[in-house]
């Protein structure tokens, strides 16, 4: 039989049966009716091709150059669907769109005419440029299609082109091969036989691609369906063929070549080949990559991965706080395979993971070795365990050793690693369905995503808790260096108290004063443990109290120190609602750094006046100042200091947070060996029911 008859026939065998795939399929979507009639064309035309190769006559001959004009109509009016629906979506029409169909349709009126009139008139026909025209025309169509093909695939997002690459594929190679033969034809004046018979095979080929390309396009309404199995021994069927024609082809080069040890080698090499070949296609392993590999290229996915994806991070994100977001993590994995329920475990920082949460699954008292077995595995893996799988076909699992009460969990089906960067945070076991199911490659792939996702939200928390637990640390080391700092302050006046006892021990009113200093030291003391045990500072005794009398108080106090500080009041009666004791502390603080910073003949000046609505008090020394740099980055911090050992730091700190809690400021001007000056403005009758330090924000 002739191989033409044999490839035309393959090819219109091939399309006959994609159309009726695509007529069973179609749901009178546009796309799907040029592409259904572009199909049932093809196999019509090569049909004619059969019936001329059979009997050549005028009528075969006449009908064999309609049907391929019309085959190439046909698939022209297909792709320029798919181009305009490309260009509408871009937001424009293009060039392409306006003139080309009207000159493929003009050349097809043309070389429909001149073949009529061929067949009409032996005249036309004797004449050599009918011909010629003829495979002009044709060469015409060639161009047109590979044009319209680059036109179709820089047209197309590179994210949809995973899509329709392999309709551009098997229509540009169609195309290409058509140039090939006509431009060939043109050149000799005559259409090359082989080549002509060979165009059925290269036709038939276009098949597969275009019905791959229908699949991943649900909007030309093609739902091809063909039997896995089908397709899973049929693609096992060419690769033994193709691998037995290849050994074949080496074993009779090597008989050739071979010399007088030929043809024994060959017959060895062949028998070896063979063998090799009948192992592989017994190996579990090689059908099991082998059908994935069917399965993930040749049918369509199980799941919508987007809905999957935003149902998973939907999950995830309805979780407030942490027992219900790790309960939130194990319901996210289980709906991604419709499990009963499942138990999530994670490390408690003592070399164990323990079941911290549970979903739709009764309670669950399991610790589980940092240093076991299934820890180590999932360390250096992240394969499911199918606990099925595990106990029939242990060593597909390197023969792992998971104990006895994790398998005996009631249901139990499979064991997820959730990992973030590699490094396990956990694992979540989920509980057998209700009804049956076995899982496959997709919905592995769909288990691993969702655990990848939740390892995030899962490090995150982790990431948090260990967050607040530093802050709650943080805060009591703060807390406790602000007691340290007013312990200070009092040390500072029981030491003057102690100092001056010798000199006046039998003064009365320095013994009075004595008391009520050593008095006064107590009470703060005592209100100091009271705080210390709250975990916070905070006064309730709020009171009206006037300004001047509150800092006249420190300077008071002070004035035992060198320099002396010196205290001008330009206003009087500055009243205004806080703690009075506080208030004092901390103007006896500021003072006190003004002659700390001061030397013993410098000078201190404390000035208290009235600007509009504030209260301002100027706190003013001599002293050696400080930089630009250092007041902007380090003086409000906390724990930077000036004094070097004998400071804290704090202070000043301390002072701008409980000036703003009175709704003041505090400002600071200051110069390197020329001095400082501390400006404090509070707004007059001010009313704070209680002065709550940073630390009692950090701590809530």
């Amino acid at each position: 039989m002739n191989i033409g008859i044999v490839g035309y026939a393959f090819s219109a065998s091939l399309f006959l049966l994609f159309s009726v795939l695509l007529l069973t399929s179609w749901r009178g979507r546009i796309e799907g009716t040029f592409l259904l009639i572009a199909s049932v064309t093809s196999a019509c035309w090569a049909l004619t091709a059969v019936a001329f190769q059979i009997q050549e006559s005028a009528l075969t001959i006449t009908t064999y150059q309609l049907f391929e004009i019309a085959k190439n109509l046909a698939w022209f009016s297909f792709l320029f669907r798919l181009l305009r629906t490309l260009k509408e979506a871009a937001g424009g029409t293009g060039g392409v769109l306006v003139y080309a169909p009207s000159i493929i349709v003009s050349v097809s009126a043309v070389l429909i005419g001149v073949e009529l009139l061929a067949q009409s008139f032996p005249l036309v026909r004797s004449w050599g440029g009918t011909a010629s025209l003829q495979l002009v025309g044709h060469l015409g169509f060639a161009l047109a299609g590979l044009v319209l093909i680059e036109q179709l695939y820089r047209s197309t997002r590179p994210e949809m082109r995973w899509a329709v690459k392999y309709l551009y594929f098997g229509m540009g190679t169609l195309f290409a091969y058509d140039l090939f033969l006509y431009a060939d034809a043109l050149m000799f004046k005559q259409v090359d036989a082989t080549l002509w018979q060979a165009r059925g095979f290269t036709s038939a080929l276009v098949v597969p691609f275009v019905a791959i390309a229908a699949t991943r396009n649900p909007n030309w309404s093609v739902r091809v369906f063909v039997s896995r199995q089908v397709v899973f021994h049929a693609t096992t069927l060419l690769v033994a063929g193709t691998y037995l024609v290849l050994m074949a082809a080496v074993g009779y080069y090597i008989r050739f070549y071979g010399g007088t040890w030929g043809k024994a080698t060959q017959v060895v090499f062949v028998f070896t080949g063979v063998c090799f070949l009948a192992v592989a296609l017994f190996s579990g392993t090689l059908r099991a990559k082998l059908k994935v590999f069917v399965n993930k290229h040749f049918f369509s996915y199980k799941y919508d991965w987007r809905d999957e994806w935003l149902r998973v991070v939907q999950t995830l994100s309805d979780g407030r706080g942490g027992d219900e977001i790790r309960t939130r993590v194990i319901q996210s994995i289980s709906d991604s395979v419709d499990a009963g329920g499942g138990y999530l475990w994670m490390e408690d920082g003592n070399g164990r993971y323990q079941c911290t949460s549970r979903w739709q699954a009764p309670e669950l008292d399991l610790a589980i070795e940092a240093t076991g077995e299934l820890v180590t595995y999932f360390s250096r893996s992240d394969w499911i365990i199918d606990i099925d799988e595990l106990v029939s076909f242990p060593g597909r699992y390197d023969n792992l050793e998971i104990g006895k009460q994790l398998i005996s969990v009631q249901d139990a089906w499979l064991i997820v690693p959730i990992k973030h960067h590699e490094d396990l945070i956990g694992f979540v076991l989920l509980i057998r369905p209700q009804s049956f199911r076995s899982i496959n490659w997709e919905d592995r792939d769909l288990i691993k995503a969702a655990a990848k996702q939740a390892g995030s939200y899962l490090a995150l928390l982790q990431t948090s808790e260990a967050l607040s637990q530093a802050n709650q640390f943080e805060a009591f080391n703060r807390l406790s260096a602000f007691v340290v700092h007013d312990l200070k302050n009092l040390i500072a006046q029981l030491e003057l108290v102690a100092k001056n006892a010798e000199r006046h021990r039998n003064n009365p009113a320095f013994m009075d004063d004595a008391v009520k200093t050593i008095g006064n030291a107590v009470n703060k003391m005592g209100r100091l443990l009271a705080q210390l045990r709250q975990g916070r500072f905070e006064s309730t005794k709020t009171k009206q109290f006037f300004i001047e009398e509150s800092v006249a108080q420190a300077v008071n106090e002070l004035y035992v120190y060198s320099p002396k500080p010196n205290l001008t009041i330009n206003d009087n009666f500055l009243k205004i609602i806080a703690d009075k004791d506080r208030f004092t502390a901390v103007m006896i603080h500021m003072i006190k750094n003004a002659q700390e910073a001061s030397a013993e003949n410098g000078r201190v000046r404390v000035t208290v006046d009235r600007i509009d609505d504030n209260a301002r008090i100027a706190i003013e020394d001599n002293g050696t100042g400080m930089d630009e740099t250092f007041i902007k980055e380090k003086l409000f911090r906390p724990f930077q200091t000036t004094k070097g050992n004998a400071g804290m730091g704090i202070g000043v700190y301390e002072t701008r947070e409980y000036v703003n809690s009175l709704n003041g400021s505090l400002t600071v001007e200051s110069e390197i060996g020329v001095g400082t000056k501390f400006t404090i403005s509070i707004p007059l009758n001010s009313s704070t029911e209680s002065y709550t330090s940073v630390l009692s924000h950090t701590n809530a």
